[in-house]
């Protein structure tokens, strides 16, 4: 009886090991994966780089921003109303975010390159933030750098051959401080919920 005893009290304290051990992986595990409120892409295989050309007539690879977190957000600046609400809440973000909001690059990618040229662009940009960047490229280039960062946008035509409107899509890429690809923001999301999630980027 007393053997029965000894042996039934080691093994409820190699079971009790093991639910700790247990307990402590599953902690580290949630520790390492963070809560975010955007969609989590982390380890996509697709938006890893780019090449384009900024509106100060600098060719940019995401390489060039190592140490910040960068937002990249495609549009056209005859847009109406999603382009600079996104911009102008990104801008809010880096506010929001204090001093590290200086290491938030934002970039903005024209679907437009037929009217964005790099003075309208460099324009644009000074309505938001002096640090954001507008990238633009050649019509064919663009198709594929769409088709690679999986994003829609379509010429519908206007009244006139040049008053046409840009259809397009309107969530933001997010890339951390390595330059790996980790969330998709969706439009409307608001300035509060994307420096939350940046800020976790930021640990």
């Amino acid at each position: 009886m007393a053997f029965y005893k000894s042996w039934a009290s080691a093994l409820m304290k190699v079971a009790f090991a093991a639910c700790a051990m247990s307990a402590a992986l599953l902690s580290g595990c949630s520790e390492q994966k963070p809560a975010f409120a955007s969609v989590d892409v982390t380890g996509a295989d697709y938006a890893k780089n780019f090449e384009l050309t900024d509106h100060n007539g600098q060719v940019r690879h995401l390489t060039d921003f190592a140490g910040k977190v960068v937002v990249i957000f495609f549009g056209y600046t005859q847009c109406p109303d999603v382009c600079p609400t996104s911009m102008a809440e990104l801008a809010e973000v880096k506010t929001l975010l204090g001093k590290d909001g200086e290491r938030v690059q934002g970039l903005f990618v024209t679907v437009d390159p037929e009217r964005d040229t790099s003075e309208l662009l460099k324009a644009y940009m000074a309505n938001f933030d002096p640090s954001f960047l507008a990238l633009r490229a050649s019509p064919e280039q663009l198709a594929v750098l769409a088709k690679d960062y999986k994003v829609y946008y379509k010429k519908v035509p206007g009244s006139t051959a040049t008053s046409y409107t840009m259809d397009h899509s309107a969530g933001s890429y997010v890339y951390d401080t390595k330059g790996q690809l980790r969330l998709f923001t969706r439009y409307g999301s608001g300035a509060k919920v994307l420096a939350a999630d940046i800020a976790l980027l930021f640990r």
